[in-house]
């Protein structure tokens, strides 16, 4: 069996996008350079992301930021217990 993981995470100032297998990094997107990064090593047979990937991890960054400011309104009045 494999274990197959994409992570999207956002800041105010920084965004993270990546898919995994087996642990080991297989596609990110690179925000500064505007592309998508395949870290795979020469010895295993090379597995290549489809056209449109790194648009898809801007869009989703626009969607978690956005979520990020609709959930810092929701939460500004909760009280934390002591």
């Amino acid at each position: 069996l494999h274990v197959d993981r994409q992570v999207i995470g956002c800041s105010d100032h920084d965004g993270e996008e990546v898919y995994n297998l087996d642990g080991e990094e297989m596609w990110f997107a690179d925000f500064i350079k505007r592309e998508g990064v395949e870290p795979q090593p020469p010895f295993i047979d090379h597995i290549t992301y489809q056209d449109g990937t790194y648009q898809r991890a801007e869009a989703n960054q626009q969607t978690c930021k956005s979520n990020l400011d609709v959930v810092r309104t929701a939460m500004k009045d909760f009280k934390i217990e002591d």
